[in-house]
């Protein structure tokens, strides 16, 4: 659904030019940026709940507990296909 998006003049100038430059449209530029920004806060939020998590010793202890009970599931035996 196309939607119009008022932005800075200084902002348009900065996408025109990202578009010029790589040689595709400003839409295509701000469609990449704005994924870029989402994947960026994903991880970062990633690693707080990390943090968190890292910071609470008996509920790191438990999650490296469960890694270890994931990684002996790799050599269960069974091949690759």
């Amino acid at each position: 659904m196309p939607a119009n998006v008022r932005i800075q003049p200084e902002s348009y100038l900065k996408l025109r030019q990202l578009a010029d430059e790589a040689g595709v449209s400003m839409p295509e530029v701000l469609a990449k940026a704005i994924d870029e920004l989402y994947r960026k806060q994903f991880l970062d939020e990633c690693n707080r709940a990390y943090g968190r998590l890292k910071a609470d010793a008996k509920a790191w202890k438990q999650e490296l507990n469960e890694r270890k009970a994931w990684d002996r599931t790799l050599s269960d035996g069974l091949r690759d296909v």
